[in-house]
């Protein structure tokens, strides 16, 4: 699947004040990210704010950023939760023709088994021939899927093309890459390791910080593919700070401070969230006003 090697983007969902969706915003946010080298989207991750959307508002984000991509680049669209049949169903009811492959997030909040979490992905890649990232995040789903579970996944089902793993765990992440078949990818969902993933033999990232700088976070990405850990990295110091700071309020309250800053869209987000602190806002200005 080389489609999703290199850097794929978790888009945001851009709002007005009121709360309603932007979709002038999401349409400048789409075309920044294809006009600055990133390779895939990811739609309604989790940076998307998809716990806070009605169905009607998935729909319409889904149908924008479709019909502004305009088959330019892979779409992924997010489809996870924590009941197994609930999460099937959905599967069997979206027309995901317009998509390339779904990225499934390991079951929050019931804190299964490794034996749940296998059985839960099973049934969720037999719903479907399309292909599967799974999603680990134990941060976000109070679990870790172990490295056995996500190969024996990865051995036994086809569909199941890669995983993005975001422990921030550079010793999980190169016993996943060692022990998976050759041809399925391991990418990283955290921004920090994303680069040493890459040159331990990681297939790129699904990013939050390469939306609001793509060009410089996709050529770095790039870089680490090629076997260029110097040039990479000297990118990578140049932007880590940023990582920090875009994270230090949570997502994707950090992220659409910047890309107010930038010009694409308002900084709002949906209650639970809230807007980023001035004080971080003014770090994330200053930050972008020295690039």
């Amino acid at each position: 699947m080389q489609k999703f090697i290199g850097t794929g983007v978790a888009l945001v969902t851009p709002f007005f004040e009121d709360g309603s969706v932007d979709f002038d915003g999401l349409e400048r946010l789409v075309n920044y990210q294809i006009n600055n080298g990133i390779n895939y989207l990811v739609v309604l991750g989790t940076t998307g704010e998809p716990a806070t959307l009605t169905k009607e508002e998935k729909e319409a984000v889904k149908t924008k950023i479709i019909e502004v991509n305009n088959v330019r680049l892979p779409l992924v669209l997010g489809i996870g939760g924590n009941n197994t049949a609930a999460v099937v169903e959905e599967i069997k009811n979206t027309d995901l023709s317009n998509f390339d492959a779904i990225l499934s997030v390991s079951p929050y909040y019931n804190k299964p088994t490794q034996e749940g979490i296998y059985q839960h992905f099973k049934a969720i890649a037999e719903a479907t021939e399309k292909p599967i990232i799974l999603y680990n995040v134990p941060g976000r789903t109070s679990s870790n899927m172990s490295p056995e579970v996500i190969v024996r996944l990865a051995n036994d089902f086809d569909n199941i093309i890669a995983v993005k793993e975001a422990k921030g765990d550079m010793v999980q992440a190169m016993k996943i890459i060692q022990n998976v078949p050759k041809d399925f990818l391991v990418i990283s969902g955290d921004d920090m390791i994303a680069l040493p993933m890459v040159l331990a033999g990681g297939a790129g990232v699904i990013s939050v910080i390469a939306q609001g700088l793509p060009e410089k976070f996709s050529s770095l990405i790039q870089l680490g593919l090629e076997g260029k850990p110097k040039e990479a990295y000297e990118l990578h110091y140049n932007v880590a700070d940023s990582i920090d700071m875009i994270f230090a309020e949570g997502n994707p309250a950090g992220i659409k401070a910047m890309l107010q800053k930038l010009g694409i869209c308002e900084d709002q987000v949906r209650l639970p969230l809230v807007k980023a602190s001035e004080e971080l806002q003014t770090e994330i200005s200053d930050f972008i006003d020295h690039q």
